[in-house]
């Protein structure tokens, strides 16, 4: 059984947080959170929170997957207004936004969230 992480659903988002160090904190949670605002206010329809993780004290990565390749462009604005939000230094907030085709994933609900997460590694896909 894994200890360092915790999956929870925010909105139309399923996402992993995980934590380096032992269970996701209550910071874990409201870096999602404002991350998932973040996501529905500026990138497409089509882009989804897969996972945030923290690595360390106070450095988080947040990923993005997307069939929109628009969506990367916003990536640096992104970290920026994390950063801001959350009181951390620039480079402490990273987002990786992943663009995959729309052949490769199933837009319908509950699917498209899983094999967005299997192709950005989050979890092993379905044999």
């Amino acid at each position: 059984m894994e200890f360092d992480s915790e999956w929870i659903t925010l909105g139309k988002h399923r996402l992993r947080l995980r934590c380096a160090r032992g269970f996701p904190t209550e910071r874990t949670r409201c870096v999602a959170e404002l991350a998932r605002i973040a996501i529905e206010s500026n990138l497409s329809a089509a882009a989804r929170l897969v996972e945030v993780s923290s690595e360390g004290e106070r450095a988080y990565t947040v990923s993005v997957g997307t069939t929109f390749a628009k969506d990367r462009e916003a990536a640096p604005h992104l970290e920026l207004a994390l950063s801001t939000m959350l009181g951390l230094k620039v480079g402490q907030v990273a987002v990786e936004i992943v663009v995959v085709s729309q052949a490769e994933v199933d837009k319908h609900f509950g699917v498209y969230e899983r094999m967005l997460a299997e192709k950005l590694g989050i979890v092993p896909s379905i044999q």
